[in-house]
C-alpha cells in the first residue's frame, strides 16, 4: 500500500502535514477581564476560531507597537490578518494609546503602550503573524507561542540576561562612553565621567522601573538630574586656573543619547508623509518635550553642583579625539570605535547576540556613507553656511542602510529556504544541489558553534537532532514496503516543530534596520537646541534639526522605493515573482490605506 493510500497525502508535502500532533490549546482564562468578556461574546456568535483570531490580533498589535512603535507597519500586519480571516475589527494606533473596535464599534478596548524598543520581539511577533497567515500554524499554536515568547521560552540564554535589569546595567555605561567619543566631540578624558554617568542613569531607571506605576513618569527628569549632577561634579573638582579637562557636552549627550528617542522624530515625519498627521505631529511634539525635560534635568543638576552653570557650559574644553576633518590615524580608528558603540546599541535594542553581525553591517554601512558623503560635499562645495552637506549625507546614509538591510534580508531568506526545507522535510522545495547542501551544512554548523559559545537557543540544536528522526520516519512512511502509518512526536518535539515553522518565515527587515536608524537620527540636535535655550548660547540649530530629520525620512522612503524597483526588475519573468512580492510586502514604508474611497482606487487603476 502506498503512502498516499495510507495517509492521504502527497509525498511532496511538508512534514507538518503528515506529523500526528496532539492538540495544544490556548487557555483563554489567562486573558484580561475586558478581552475575555469580548472573546466570550464573539465565541457565542461566531465560534471559537473567530474569537481567538480577534485575541491574536490585539495581542500582536500591542507587542509590535511596544517593540517598534511604528503605527504604519503594525497596521499593515493587522490588515493582512484581518483580510485573511475576515475579522470585523478596526483599530486606531496612537503614539501611546491604542484603540480596538469589534463588530462595527459594538465593543471597544483601549490600551496604553509605552516605548520599549525590542529587536527580538519585533522579529518574533512578526514571524508568528506571518506563520498564522500562511497557515503554517494554528491560532491556538500562535497564541501559545506568543505566551511562551513573553515568558522567555524562545529567547537565547545570552539575551535573557540582557533583556532586563540588573543585566542591562552592563550596557548603559559603555554605550554612554562610546557615544561621547564617536558622536559628541569627546576625548579620552571624558570616558570615565561618561562611564560613571551611564551607570548612574542605569541605576536610576532600574530603581524607578522596580517601583513601577507613577514612578516611571519621573524617569526623564530623574535621569537628567543624575547626569547633570554627576557630570558637573567631575567638572567642579578638576576646575583649576579657569580650565577643566572635561567636555560637558560630550558627557551629557553621550549619557542621554539612549533616552532622547530621536528615532521617533524620523518615524513622526514618515507618518506625516504617509498622511497620518495626527500620530506624526503628536509623536514629533512628544519627543521634543521629552528631550527638553531631559535637558532641563541636566541643567538643574549643574545648577545644584557648580556656582555658575552658564560659564561652566561656555568654558568647557572639547577636543574631539575622532575629528572626521583631521583624517589620518584618528579617522581610521573612528570605524572600530563606531562598531564597538553599535554593539552596545544592539544590546539596548535587545537584539539576539547571534544576529549582531547583521545589525553591525547595516549600521556601519549607513553611518560610513553618511559621514563620507558629509566630508566630500563639505570639502567640494565648502558648504559651511548652508545645510547641503547635512541633507545629502543623511539622505544617502539612510538609503544605504535600507539597501544593505534589504540585500542581507534577501540573501538570508534565500539561504534559510534551503535550511528549513531540509529541516522540515519540505520535499517540494528541497533542491539536492551542491549549493543547497553547502548552505545547510554551513548554517547547521553555525548553529552548533553559536550554542557551544552559549549564545544561542538549546532548541536550535535539538531541532537538528529532530531532523534526523523526521528524515528517517519520512522515508519509512513513503516506502510502500514499510508498515509505518504515521509520524509521532512527543510534546517537546512538537514545540520544536512549531518554533521551526515560525523561524522559517521571512526576516523582519526593521529588526535589523531600526538600530541603524537610531545611529543616524538627530536626537542630539534636539538636545543642543534645548541646551542652547537654557544657557543662551545663541546657537540656531532648529534649521539643522529639520534638515537632518526630513532628509533621513526621505532617505528611508527613497531607499525603500529603490529596493522595490530592483525587486520588480530582477524578479520579472521569474517563477518566484509572486513569492518574492508576498515576502517583501512588509517592506512597504507607506502601505495603501484600506479605508480609501473605492471609487478613487478604481480611477487610479484605470
Amino acid at each position: 500500500m502506498s503512502s498516499e493510500d495510507r495517509m492521504g497525502y502527497s509525498g511532496n508535502q511538508s512534514v507538518r502535514h503528515v506529523v500526528t500532533l496532539s492538540s495544544r490549546r490556548f487557555d483563554v482564562k489567562q486573558l484580561p477581564a475586558d478581552i475575555f468578556r469580548v472573546y466570550s461574546e464573539l465565541e457565542g456568535k461566531y465560534g471559537e476560531e473567530y474569537a481567538l483570531h480577534f485575541v491574536f490580533m490585539m495581542r500582536t498589535a500591542v507587542e509590535l507597537h511596544r517593540a517598534w512603535n511604528m503605527s504604519i507597519l503594525t497596521s499593515a500586519i493587522l490588515q493582512r490578518i484581518k483580510d485573511k480571516f475576515d475579522i470585523r475589527m478596526t483599530w486606531n494606533l496612537g503614539v501611546l494609546k491604542l484603540k480596538f473596535r469589534v463588530e462595527d464599534g459594538g465593543h471597544e478596548i483601549q490600551r496604553k503602550v509605552p516605548y520599549d524598543y525590542d529587536s527580538e520581539y519585533q522579529s518574533m511577533y512578526f514571524r508568528i503573524a506571518v506563520a498564522l497567515i500562511k497557515g503554517h500554524i494554528s491560532v491556538h499554536d500562535a497564541l501559545v507561542f506568543q505566551t511562551e515568547t513573553k515568558d522567555g521560552a524562545h529567547t537565547a540564554r545570552s539575551l535573557l540576561f540582557l533583556r532586563d535589569f540588573p543585566g542591562r546595567l552592563i550596557i548603559y555605561p559603555f554605550q554612554a562612553a562610546t557615544c561621547a567619543l564617536i558622536f559628541f566631540d569627546g576625548d579620552w578624558n571624558d570616558v570615565v565621567p561618561a562611564l560613571v554617568c551611564g551607570f548612574v542613569t542605569g541605576l536610576v531607571e532600574y530603581a524607578l522601573s522596580s517601583i513601577g506605576g507613577d514612578a516611571l513618569k519621573l524617569l526623564d527628569i530623574s535621569v537628567g538630574l543624575a547626569t547633570g549632577i554627576v557630570g558637573s561634579l567631575f567638572y567642579r573638582f578638576t576646575y583649576v586656573g579657569g580650565e577643566t579637562p572635561y567636555c560637558l557636552t560630550s558627557i551629557f549627550m553621550g549619557t542621554l543619547y539612549w533616552f532622547f528617542y530621536g528615532t521617533a522624530f524620523v518615524i513622526g515625519l514618515l507618518e506625516i508623509i504617509a498622511g497620518e498627521f495626527e500620530t506624526g505631529v503628536t509623536r514629533f511634539i512628544a519627543v521634543t518635550v521629552k528631550t527638553f525635560v531631559l535637558c532641563l534635568g541636566a541643567s538643574l543638576g549643574m545648577l545644584f553642583t557648580v556656582k555658575d552653570p552658564r560659564t561652566a557650559w561656555s568654558e568647557q574644553y572639547c577636543d574631539p579625539i575622532f575629528d572626521i576633518k583631521e583624517g589620518g590615524e584618528r579617522h581610521t580608528w573612528r570605524i572600530p570605535f563606531f562598531v564597538l558603540c553599535s554593539v552596545f546599541v544592539l544590546g539596548q535594542y535587545r537584539a539576539p547576540i547571534y544576529t549582531y553581525p547583521l545589525g553591525l553591517i547595516v549600521m556601519t554601512v549607513g553611518w560610513w556613507v553618511q559621514t563620507e558623503t558629509f566630508e566630500i560635499v563639505n570639502k567640494s562645495y565648502k558648504s559651511d553656511n548652508d545645510f547641503l552637506d547635512a541633507s545629502a549625507s543623511n539622505v544617502l546614509g539612510a538609503m544605504a542602510a535600507v539597501l544593505s538591510a534589504s540585500a542581507l534580508k534577501y540573501f538570508l531568506d534565500s539561504s534559510k529556504d534551503f535550511y528549513y526545507a531540509r529541516l522540515l522535510q519540505r520535499e517540494n522545495r528541497m533542491q539536492n544541489t551542491c549549493y543547497g547542501n553547502c548552505v545547510y551544512k554551513l548554517i547547521s554548523r553555525s548553529v552548533r558553534l553559536v550554542n557551544c559559545l552559549k549564545l544561542g537557543r538549546i532548541s536550535d540544536v535539538m531541532k537538528l537532532k529532530m531532523e534526523k528522526k523526521l528524515k528517517q520516519s519520512r522515508e519509512e512512511l513513503d516506502s510502500p514496503d514499510h508498515t509505518r502509518m504515521e509520524i509521532d512526536l512527543n510534546a517537546e518535539e512538537q514545540g520544536w516543530l512549531t518554533e521551526a515553522l515560525v523561524d522559517s518565515q521571512e526576516i523582519n527587515i526593521w529588526a535589523i534596520l531600526m538600530p541603524a536608524v537610531y545611529q543616524l537620527v538627530p536626537g542630539s540636535v534636539i538636545a543642543k537646541l534645548w541646551f542652547g535655550v537654557m544657557f543662551s548660547t545663541g546657537d540656531t540649530v532648529f534649521e539643522n534639526l529639520m534638515v537632518i530629520a526630513c532628509s533621513l525620512a526621505l532617505g528611508l522612503v527613497l531607499g525603500n522605493a529603490l529596493v522595490q524597483v530592483l525587486q520588480k526588475v530582477l524578479c520579472c519573468g521569474s517563477k518566484s515573482k509572486r513569492k518574492d512580492e508576498e515576502r517583501t510586502g512588509s517592506l512597504y514604508m507607506i502601505p495603501g490605506d484600506t479605508f480609501d474611497d473605492p471609487d478613487d482606487k478604481m480611477k487610479g487603476e484605470e
